[in-house]
């Protein structure tokens, strides 16, 4: 009898106690999720076990820490200044996500409000950075490509060291002051129109070089040919016609050396 009463106290304690620490015993991590243990008595944060999605149970006096793993975005909008101290707004999107293996270090060094603390101001700082080593002009039309692509690659080093994976990040918008903008978008189209127009007078003098060639390859056929056209030469080209001719069936009246220097004359013929 006492046994049995020693089993249900024990079954009734069990449960008080699972009521009472449930929620720090068992925790589901979804998609997406990831988790480090901070253990109290013993050992500290343990850095090297990261939880993955799942069922997990863990002593009631451990700390479970989670991490959100998918990608994330962050939009900024900021006034920066160009390589000549004119001020420029920018406005970036950067996508990110921490590095599933390394929460545990992240963890240690910057915790869960890492964002705030860790991705925003490296974003701003390098933005600055680079977008300071650059006129108005470069970042808004000529080298924009190349400011891009620089704040990208030394965001995406300074948050690796970080333990924070930058997977992309987008120039949205760059606005200037609305007389720089109307002088820099002035000066573009005028270099456009220069190009055309250079464009224009190379193909002309094209034409022209390729007319001249022409002209002279002409010139010189005829050169060649009135060179090679003896009188000789003519005669029998004449009395090679005139044998033609003579043989045809159309009717005719050959006058046989009646014409200049004796060639002979083709009357009639239908």
């Amino acid at each position: 009898m006492k046994r049995v009463q020693y089993i249900i106290i024990s079954v009734v304690a069990l449960v008080v106690l699972l009521l009472i620490f449930g929620s720090q015993m068992f925790y589901v991590l979804r998609p997406g999720e990831r988790a480090v243990i901070f253990k109290k008595f013993g050992g500290g944060l343990d850095k090297d076990n990261i939880f993955v999605p799942g069922f997990h149970v863990i002593a009631p006096w451990n700390d479970l820490i989670r991490y959100d793993v998918r990608e994330q975005k962050s939009e900024e909008t900021m006034d920066v200044l160009d390589k000549g101290g004119l001020s420029i707004n920018v406005d970036v999107t950067i996508i990110f996500n921490p590095f599933y293996n390394k929460i545990g270090d992240l963890h240690e060094n910057i915790g869960t409000n890492y964002v705030s603390v860790m991705v925003i101001p490296n974003v701003r700082s390098t933005v600055r950075a680079v977008t300071g080593r650059y006129t108005a002009e470069e970042i808004y039309s000529t080298k924009r490509g190349e400011v891009e692509s620089e704040i990208i690659e030394s965001t995406r080093n300074a948050l690796a060291q970080k333990n924070i994976e930058m997977k992309d990040l987008l120039i949205r918008s760059i606005t200037l002051p609305e007389k720089i903008k109307s002088a820099i978008e002035s000066k573009l189209q005028q270099q456009q129109e220069a190009l055309a127009y250079q464009y224009r007078l190379e193909r002309e003098e094209s034409e022209a070089e390729r007319l001249r060639i022409q002209a002279q390859g002409i010139a010189d056929y005829n050169r060649i040919i009135s060179q090679s056209l003896t009188p000789n030469i003519l005669k029998q080209k004449g009395i090679d016609a005139t044998l033609e001719l003579a043989n045809s069936a159309n009717s005719k009246v050959v006058v046989i050396g009646s014409g200049d220097d004796g060639m002979p004359l083709i009357l009639g013929g239908n």
